[in-house]
């Protein structure tokens, strides 16, 4: 999963124009990170902060590095698919901000509906303020 912030040096900004394979969602879920750590295997359970069907962002408190293969369970469903780490951003809270990529596609691990690729997030409706009845409103 491509990222784009300026946490690390060779990491384009946010300003650039780089358009996203997939939607981003940002919806915190529970997984399970598995891989490597100096040939020990490690396991941590912490949540998604985003995800889209190449991938996900979560925090780590283990350390990772960019390219290093890892794995990624959802816990709802007992799913796992391999992964690289693509992005290392900024520590929050004792935890790492780790990018991850699938080795492909995949769109339906999530179990969730992503917003149509025509989707615009900055054309989305307000919700309209429903009109208060005249009983309640407050009298000048």
């Amino acid at each position: 999963m491509a990222e784009t912030k300026n946490a690390v040096p060779g990491v384009a900004s946010e300003n650039t124009t780089e358009r996203r394979r997939s939607h981003r969602v940002q919806i915190a879920m529970p997984v399970l990170v598995r891989g490597k750590r100096a040939g020990q295997p490690f396991e941590e359970r912490t949540h998604t902060i985003s995800v889209n069907a190449h991938g996900c962002m979560v925090q780590m408190a283990t350390p990772v590095a960019r390219a290093q293969e890892v794995s990624i369970v959802n816990t709802k469903t007992a799913e796992e698919l391999p992964c690289t780490v693509s992005f290392i951003g900024q520590r929050d809270g004792g935890k790492l901000e780790v990018g991850v990529e699938f080795a492909e596609a995949s769109p339906v691990f999530w179990r969730i509906a992503f917003p149509p690729e025509n989707w615009n997030p900055a054309e989305r409706k307000r919700p309209l303020t429903p009109m208060m009845p005249a009983q309640f409103r407050a009298k000048r």
